[in-house]
């Protein structure tokens, strides 16, 4: 009987929470003889449930029953942590006041470099004009840096004189021309400054515009409007045989760059003189419209002035000898240069080569020669052969002979000049519009005497048709 009693408190013990059996706690006689059946079979509670304590302290079992202890970490743990955040916060306040002496000092190159490049008295100077303001956008060095893909070399468009031109994009989708000066000695520096100034006066469609400058770069930055199709001598002296330059091309361009040239002269905020008109200084736009760029050496003097008195400057093929000589310029310098644009339009004929070196002369020289000895047509570019008029191109000939002579006072003004240019097109155009009406009427008579005689033989066809009817 007794047997029986105890299994029976062990299956209802074992089906329930059975209270611990520690020494401290007073239980029955019959949970004595329980806690003696578990000490038989220690049942190991940390193991089953190890979540039993909760949290913060940690499950030790024993033989009958088992303890929460509460956790604590050893001491080195907390060192190590207080130490870790320490050199933490200590090389994020060493970072930060690094990072802010490195931006101080770029700050602080950029403002030299602004001054040194001009920026003070650039601003002045644009000030004292009426300026557009998009036009005279200064932007910063990061953003055409990344415009430019650091200046990659892949981006250059030309090179010169005065410095490097890059291809660009702006964040907007743009393009743009980026021009880098090769130096920032300080006769460079006035060239940059001038070229700011001249070009934030002008509003001509047949001049390149400005579309801002950079003065905080190591070396100042002019932005340009992007010009798709290269220059004019490119476009002549490497000429495509799919698009050949016809002789309308090119008495279009001739009459676009006079037009420019004589708004400089004549209708600019002040007079401008350009000093290097050449071929490689007249862009094509993706219609091939010429615009003229590169106003470094251009200068713009009072009204009253009738010369420029300075160091010889510009290109040789397309200087006026009388300036070589005397280094006074004038709008007739200007006019001498644009008259070997148009023989070059004229031959195809590069203004300087071997062919003419060897006989002590430059193209102008030996063009104005053979015109002379009615030997013109010897010297014409197969093209303006066979694609021009000859009243047209003898008429333009002559006009360079004009422009060409070594006496300036004899020149033209680049206003008559355009003026003539343009009466030479319309007169094309015109002689094109009556060649067009003659073939348009031509037509039109060919069609009536058609249908005339259409209508005669259907109206004897009608009549035979009839009489065999009836």
């Amino acid at each position: 009987m007794m047997v029986v009693d105890l299994w029976n408190v062990f299956a209802i013990k074992a089906t329930k929470e059975i209270p611990i059996c520690s020494k401290d706690v007073k239980v029955k006689q019959i949970d004595k003889r329980f806690c003696f059946l578990r000490t038989l079979q220690d049942i190991d509670e940390c193991n089953e449930d190890p979540n039993i304590c909760g949290s913060n302290t940690v499950c030790k079992n024993h033989i009958g029953s088992y303890d929460c202890i509460r956790s604590t970490k050893p001491k080195f743990y907390v060192i190590i942590l207080g130490i870790g955040t320490s050199l933490g916060g200590l090389f994020l306040l060493i970072g930060v006041w690094w990072l802010g002496i490195i931006i101080r000092k770029r700050m602080k190159k950029k403002e030299e470099n602004f001054k040194r490049n001009g920026g003070v008295l650039l601003q002045q100077q644009l000030n004292s004009f009426d300026c557009n303001v998009d036009r005279c956008k200064i932007f910063n060095s990061s953003e055409l840096d990344k415009a430019t893909d650091h200046f990659n070399v892949n981006r250059i468009l030309g090179q010169g004189g005065q410095g490097t031109v890059y291809k660009g994009m702006l964040p907007d989708g743009k393009i743009i021309a980026v021009k880098k000066s090769k130096a920032v000695n300080k006769g460079k520096l006035e060239e940059f400054i001038n070229e700011v100034i001249i070009l934030s006066q002008i509003n001509h469609r047949n001049v390149v515009k400005l579309l801002g400058c950079c003065l905080e770069a190591d070396v100042p930055l002019l932005v340009y409007e992007f010009i798709p199709n290269g220059t004019l001598f490119q476009y002549l002296h490497h000429q495509n045989e799919e698009f050949p330059i016809t002789w309308d091309s090119r008495l279009r361009i001739a009459t676009e760059v006079a037009e420019a040239l004589s708004y400089l002269h004549s209708a600019a905020h002040l007079p401008i003189y350009h000093r290097d008109i050449k071929s490689t200084n007249i862009l094509l736009d993706e219609k091939y419209r010429a615009k003229i760029a590169d106003f470094g050496t251009s200068r713009s003097h009072d009204i009253d002035q009738t010369h420029i008195t300075t160091k010889v400057q510009g290109t040789f093929g397309y200087l006026d000898p009388e300036y070589f000589h005397s280094s006074q310029y004038t709008d007739k310098s200007d006019v001498y240069s644009f008259g070997v644009v148009l023989v070059e339009l004229l031959t195809g004929q590069k203004p300087i080569s071997s062919k003419w070196a060897e006989e002590g002369k430059n193209l102008a020289t030996f063009f104005v020669i053979l015109l002379e000895e009615n030997r013109l047509f010897d010297i014409l570019d197969a093209q303006v052969r066979q694609t021009g008029k000859k009243e047209e191109i003898m008429g333009v000939a002559n006009l360079a002979k004009r422009c060409l002579n070594p006496n300036g006072k004899k020149r033209p003004t680049m206003k008559e000049v355009s003026m003539e240019l343009e009466r030479t097109r319309a007169s094309q155009n015109d002689s094109n519009f009556q060649q067009n009406s003659k073939v348009i009427e031509r037509s039109r008579s060919q069609v009536t005497d058609v249908w005339d005689m259409d209508s005669t033989s259907t109206t004897s066809t009608s009549q035979n048709t009839s009489h065999s009817l009836w």
